[in-house]
């Protein structure tokens, strides 16, 4: 016996994914519906590769009763408006905006790190899903926090445009072109040209001078894996189409060498270690596309603290960053609460 699954925003990048990733993974489905907004009604969409095609329905006339769970896709705006209703509905919430991500009450969950936090998904029948960058740094940071204590964090990231959705991929695509043929090179989703650029400008600016993005990742890893790490962030936009990285320094309490942050991160849930000090022996952005896995390359012992290493990871940011991580959630309400059959 399976689950009745809405995914809303089944139209977008992250909402797409969300099908592949249900339909690879086998998740237990008896019945599952395609939601977006009006302008996408009676359109089609591929559930995975199993050959079967949904109709979109529109969220404005969508009733939530008698569904189990709903993976949403969509921006802050909508969801606010449509999340309480299909959590008053009894259908409980997977949430990957923002809106939630810091309410008290809310859950923000990374199964390989918190899985436990799950459990207080009943106070608003709503649970959230992190900030790409966030989801793959922390399940990189779990098993080695575990072992010598993270004290303090420095993390840089060099993010996909994906993130941005289809208008960053279309704005690097049209630029590039642009580029090499002579036409001017007009930024309309970013605020400088992204092709052959980087952008270190993700999201609003705070008043510190920090953007909302490395505010995230802030707090975001308090809420989740320990509120005593100290971390600041600089999240940088790449010319990458899909796959975020991060140069990542950590400082720990306790003493931890290289080689068994390596042997550690070998066994640890979710992570691929590829790391051979080598020409090619680590993992770039294009390698991991369309995995599953966190994968760490360039662990080394940072010489300028007591107790410090540094390491690279990459992710593919529509999968662990976002679709494949709220799979996961689903996964874990199910084992441990939506139970069936």
């Amino acid at each position: 016996m399976g689950y009745r699954v809405v995914v809303v925003g089944a139209t977008g990048n992250v909402g797409r994914e969300m099908l592949n990733i249900l339909a690879e993974r086998e998740f237990p489905i008896d019945e599952i519906a395609a939601v977006a907004s009006a302008r996408s009604q009676g359109l089609e969409v591929e559930f995975g590769d199993t050959g079967k095609m949904i109709k979109v329905q529109n969220i404005e006339h969508f009733d939530f009763t008698g569904w189990d769970i709903a993976l949403f896709a969509v921006g802050s705006a909508p969801t606010k408006i449509y999340a309480p209703k299909a959590a008053s509905q009894g259908c409980v919430v997977i949430d990957n905006s923002s809106l939630y991500r810091m309410d008290p009450d809310v859950p923000l969950i990374v199964p390989e790190v918190n899985p436990e936090a799950i459990d207080g998904y009943t106070k608003r029948n709503i649970i959230a899903n992190p900030n790409c960058s966030t989801a793959q740094m922390v399940v990189t940071l779990k098993p080695l926090h575990d072992k010598a204590v993270i004290k303090r964090v420095v993390v840089a990231t060099y993010q996909s445009v994906s993130g941005a959705g289809k208008e960053g991929m279309d704005e690097l695509f049209e630029q590039s072109r642009a580029i090499f043929v002579g036409d001017p090179v007009e930024p309309k989703k970013f605020t400088k040209p992204i092709a052959f650029n980087v952008i270190p400008h993700i999201d609003v600016f705070l008043d510190d001078g920090s953007t909302k993005e490395e505010w995230k990742m802030v707090v975001e890893t308090k809420k989740i894996l320990d509120p005593k790490i100290k971390l600041t962030a600089t999240c940088v936009r790449v010319p990458v189409f899909v796959g975020h990285s991060e140069a990542i320094n950590i400082e720990f309490e306790n003493e931890i060498t290289a080689e068994e942050a390596q042997d550690i991160l070998r066994e640890a849930p979710g992570i691929m270690l590829i790391d051979k000090r080598e020409d090619g022996g680590y993992v770039t952005p294009v390698e991991c596309v369309g995995d599953f896995a966190t994968y760490v390359s360039r662990v080394r012992e940072d010489q300028t603290v007591e107790n410090g290493l540094s390491l690279w990871c990459v992710s593919d940011n529509l999968r662990k960053g976002a679709a494949l991580n709220a799979v996961q959630i689903a996964e874990l309400l199910g084992r441990r609460h939506l139970k069936k059959g």
